[in-house]
């Protein structure tokens, strides 16, 4: 194999795909990526056996060919390269040799034939989506995901993707959210849980305008301009949601999003170090949120603004996951709805939007007595 590429392209194609070579390879060829000769151009292909990745890029091929090239080495030296052109040629034995103006490198590779091969997904159902739409979605749920490996069905997104319209789905048993979207569907109803990892990668590689989105009982692929990401679902039993959704709720506040939000993080500096608590009392058009560590002797007290009519009620808090939620709303004002103390509020934009919906939901805390 014999070819020749631009230093800043093929960085930037190995920068791409250099998220799915695993930092701990159980097998020593998940560590090489392999560059593979295709249509006149280079193909670079890497994968942890969970997620793969491919890029294209464009370079000019003398010999056509496959190799598996140790990956991290080879990215280094080009990251120290200004941007010329790198020759490269691979004998027999798969010695790679690669040279600039500035010097001689060489690697050892592998036989492309041991590289694990990559699922095909020709045959999968087809999802109509953007670029933006997919990015919309992953950034509107990932924050909930949970990091628990004894509820692997939680440890992802789970997607419920309709004919009309899809909705995207995370908690970690904290917190939810529900982001429904009128312009992300299918030919036919598909539900599928990818995980978070593989949703911080999309968000990293995938950047072109449109999206192809095709998905198989076991795995999703996710093609977009020059890039291509397909991973391993989560073949798991995604909880039943929608039961943890208070229905009967008849308390309502308004407030500013970006009031409350920096009203949250002043208090919560002075809340308990370990349960994060925050109190919120609500009374007529007006919102006390205070903090206490007792182990420290600090506590904090801010009052604000706000629309609410409903008889006084005072709830806690997470105040990490309440930041999080407020966070992750688009709008200027927020509204929350409340039925008791002890069970969960729902929190939303206060203006609706005609193509996407998104509810969220924060489990309240035991308020301790002050002393």
């Amino acid at each position: 194999m014999k070819f020749s590429v631009s230093s800043s392209e093929l960085n930037k194609g190995l920068s791409a795909v250099i998220g799915a070579v695993p930092s701990k390879a159980t097998l020593p060829i998940l560590e090489t990526i392999l560059f593979e000769s295709e249509d006149g151009r280079l193909k670079l292909t890497a994968t942890d056996l969970e997620i793969s990745i491919i890029e294209y890029i464009d370079a000019d091929i003398e010999d056509d060919g496959a190799v598996a090239i140790p990956a991290r080495r080879l990215l280094e030296t080009l990251r120290q390269l200004p941007n010329i052109t790198v020759f490269f040629d691979v004998d027999e034995r798969k010695n790679i040799n690669f040279r600039t103006d500035k010097g001689n490198y060489k690697l050892v590779g592998d036989e492309a034939e041991e590289f694990p091969e990559v699922p095909n997904l020709d045959d999968g159902t087809h999802i109509v989506s953007t670029s933006e739409l997919v990015h919309k979605a992953i950034n509107k749920t990932l924050f909930a995901v949970s990091s628990d490996d004894l509820r692997p069905a939680m440890m992802g997104v789970y997607f419920q993707i309709g004919t009309e319209e899809s909705k995207f789905v995370a908690t970690d048993g904290h917190r939810l959210v529900k982001y429904t979207n009128k312009e992300i569907t299918s030919e036919s109803p598909v539900n599928f849980i990818i995980p978070d990892k593989a949703l911080s990668l999309i968000q990293k590689t995938i950047s072109g305008d449109d999206c192809d989105v095709t998905v198989t009982q076991d795995h999703a692929r996710f093609k977009s301009g020059n890039t291509i990401l397909i991973t391993r679902l989560i073949n798991e039993q995604y909880p039943n949601y929608d039961s943890v959704i208070p229905r009967d709720n008849d308390k309502f506040l308004t407030i500013s999003k970006d009031q409350m939000l920096s009203t949250v993080k002043r208090v919560s500096i002075f809340s308990s170090s370990t349960t994060r608590q925050i109190r919120l009392q609500m009374e007529t058009d007006k919102l006390t949120i205070r903090a206490e560590d007792l182990d420290m002797s600090s506590e904090a007290k801010e009052t604000i603004e706000c629309e609410y009519q409903n008889e006084g009620m005072e709830i806690g808090f997470n105040a990490k996951y309440l930041g999080d939620v407020l966070s992750n709303i688009d709008d200027e004002e927020v509204s929350f709805e409340f039925s008791s103390p002890n069970r969960a509020g729902i929190v939303k934009p206060s203006s609706d939007d005609e193509n996407e919906d998104i509810l969220m939901l924060v489990m309240p805390v035991m308020l301790n007595s002050y002393a």
